[in-house]
């Protein structure tokens, strides 16, 4: 018998067997050389098992420290082997140079494997631990240090310390240029230099004749600041020598380069509201050629998108910053969806769309017999959507869009660390009366940070991630209430979830199996409708759920078992309660079946939300969702390192707010107008 066979020797196999540096094949082609058959014993004999140990050994391979937020730090650690997946990385941070004691921060989050499917998508996530250390100080620079551990041995550098600082937030730079900008219905004294409008002062034309605007004969540089006056700012289309400078289409186009010590700056002069009124233009203002622009203090109504801010494969701004700012009657706020656009700051503004003030319905009509009211029309798409890197979304007042905010849904991640989508914090926003989502994380790859932000009605789910590509995507101590369709929307994978401490007046049963999935001193309170409380669609052993609380729909039309987990067999069991539950699953050992009275006072939705009819509207200023210090969801919760280290009693407590510590600023901190953005 002839055997034609070769055999790779794996490397680690190489001194143990002696094998000859000159080849690292085995030849089988003769049946009498009985050396080769007597290597091939060998290997199989010592090496095979030495071949295994190296598989669950892990071995770290490139650190990748993200883009850097103004209070949020991203790494990602390659690795190879640990095959057994119970390898670990501990994480400590300190101030750098300041000798302090190392605090904890939350373990990295082993990924890699999982495949994410999805309109078209085909996408196994690397091997690698990722996450972020939380609410750290601004403008600081923090030492941080990783140690790998792994009880089969780590083959390599175990420990990294890195030094990174947050950013600090853009403003303009001292001794910069003023030019000054008057509406055509001034009349009072005007400052110099002055210029009749906004594209003359940015491009440096004065000329309002006909098709003079194209001409930039002084064009904004790195470390100005214009100033636009108190008045109107509406461009008469079709009026050739328009006061304003623009063409016909109605569209700002800015194009110059700041720095980030001398930024570009466009506000408001303080000397009264400027309101820019696209009188229907498609586009307001076009800033994808710009870097390093502060937009600040301004108005915006009547135009279908604000800021066009990148396009998918073509260009994008980066390190765009708009601040206090208000946006009336739009299509949408600002959008990006480049994957080079980075680092924007998109903070305390006020942003109010089109769609309907008045009753909560949905866009589901296609769905047959659901809605016979009709859909609901795209009014208004997206209050923001970004796409890209390190980008911050804070404290905005948002109300009667699609969806408030969003990551551009973009597809298999690229390959280019610098175009991944990853350190993106979307935090302390107020989001109101939504068609579709409060908040969609799809699209994201690595530390997407949903955190603190409340919203109250919504026709669809509250927060989405279909898919996120490996995660972690953090949703932590965030509020919502009257919900249709479920807190979270879980479709084509989705790796990576990690839900902390948030307070949901809604079910957990939205979307589809997602492996790698991390639950924990969430509650989650039904409104007696017609679903589940929860389900446990983990396609994973290594995804955990525990702490938290849950009050089970008990309507006429609920069923029965409110609790249902997707078995290892592949089987969706239903359960009646949490004992039941974690009885079969072992998850949940230490949740608790909860009621209203936690709460001091707050109550459920009048009327159980559902897609049939439109639903009423609620108020977030209309509730407290304080816990009541007596209540069962005090002290019941889990210590967390880096998210609940400063809880009060004996333990931390369920949801969102900690009884005895401050509730967290929701929306925009300085409104223009003072009321209820959505009243």
């Amino acid at each position: 018998m002839k055997y034609s066979a070769t055999f790779d020797i794996p490397v680690v196999c190489q001194k143990r067997c002696a094998v000859s540096n000159d080849s690292r094949l085995v030849d089988l082609n003769a049946t009498n050389d009985q050396s080769a058959w007597s290597v091939l014993a060998f290997i199989l004999i010592f090496c095979f098992p030495l071949f295994l140990h190296a598989q669950n050994a892990v071995n770290p391979g490139e650190f990748i420290v993200e883009p850097p937020t103004l209070t949020n730090l991203g790494f990602e650690w390659y690795i190879h082997g640990d095959d057994n997946r119970n390898a670990s990385v501990e994480v400590a941070y300190r101030i750098a140079g300041s000798g302090s004691e190392w605090r904890n921060g939350m373990p990295l989050l082993r990924i890699g494997g999982e495949l994410i499917e999805r309109a078209g998508i085909d996408y196994t996530v690397p091997d690698m631990f990722v996450g972020s250390i939380l609410d750290v100080a601004e403008n600081t620079a923090y030492e941080a240090r990783f140690t790998l551990k792994d009880p089969d041995g780590v083959e390599g550098e175990a420990v990294k310390v890195v030094t990174v600082s947050t950013r600090a937030e853009p403003k303009a730079a001292e001794g910069g240029r003023i030019r000054h900008v008057y509406s055509q219905y001034y009349t009072g004294e005007k400052e110099e230099p002055n210029y009749p409008g906004l594209v003359s002062a940015y491009g440096g034309s004065i000329n309002t004749k006909g098709d003079w605007n194209v001409v930039a004969e002084d064009v904004v540089q790195p470390g100005d600041i214009i100033k636009i006056h108190g008045g109107l700012y509406q461009g008469n289309l079709l009026n050739y020598p328009d006061w304003h400078n623009i063409p016909f289409d109605g569209t700002y186009f800015f194009t110059a380069k700041g720095t980030a010590e001398r930024p570009i700056v466009i506000e408001a002069a303080g000397d009264g509201e400027v309101i820019f009124d696209g009188a229907g233009a498609a586009i307001l203002f076009n800033v994808m050629a710009t870097e390093h622009h502060i937009f600040q203090g301004l108005t915006f109504r009547n135009v279908g998108r604000v800021f066009e801010a990148g396009r998918k494969h073509l260009a994008g701004a980066s390190d765009l910053t708009v601040r206090n700012c208000r946006f009336e009657n739009v299509g949408e706020g600002i959008v990006t969806e480049y994957a080079g656009s980075k680092n924007f700051l998109i903070q305390d503004n006020i942003l109010i769309g089109r769609d309907d003030r008045y009753r909560l319905y949905g866009w589901q009509a296609h769905r047959e017999g659901l809605i016979p009211y009709g859909t609901h029309l795209l009014d208004s798409y997206y209050g923001i959507k970004v796409y890209g890197s390190g980008h911050v979304i804070a404290y905005n007042s948002i109300a009667f869009f699609h969806d408030a905010i969003g990551i551009s849904t973009y597809g298999t991640p690229e390959k280019e660390q610098e175009l991944k989508t990853v350190s993106i914090d979307i935090y302390n926003n107020d989001l109101h009366l939504l068609v579709d989502d409060f908040i969609e994380a799809d699209g994201g790859v690595h530390n997407i940070r949903v955190m603190r932000n409340r919203g109250v009605n919504s026709a669809g789910s509250g927060i989405s991630a279909q898919p996120v590509f490996g995660g972690p995507a953090y949703y932590i101590r965030n509020v919502l209430y009257h919900i249709v369709r479920g807190a979270l929307k879980i479709h084509g994978g989705v790796p990576g979830l990690i839900a902390y401490h948030n307070t949901f007046i809604a079910e957990n049963n939205a979307g589809g199996g997602h492996p790698n999935s991390n639950y924990r001193n969430n509650l989650f309170l039904g409104a007696d409708g017609p679903t589940i409380i929860a389900a446990f669609p983990y396609t994973t052993a290594y995804s955990a759920a525990d702490y938290n609380g849950y009050r089970p729909n008990r309507g006429p039309n609920s069923p029965e078992n409110q609790y249902v987990w997707l078995s290892p067999t592949g089987e969706r069991v239903g359960f009646k309660t949490l004992g039941d539950l974690h009885r079969a699953s072992g998850l949940e050992a230490n949740g608790i079946t909860v009621d209203y009275d936690i709460f001091e006072d707050l109550k459920m939705p009048v009327k159980a939300p559902g897609e049939d009819i439109p639903g009423p509207v609620y108020h977030a200023v209309d509730f407290s969702f304080r816990l009541n210090p007596k209540g069962e969801a005090v002290d019941a919760a889990v210590p967390i390192p880096n998210v609940n280290d400063h809880f009060t009693g004996k333990a931390p407590d369920l949801g969102a707010l900690e009884v005895g510590l401050p509730e967290p600023t929701y929306g925009a901190r300085s409104q223009i107008i003072n009321q209820p953005f959505y009243r």
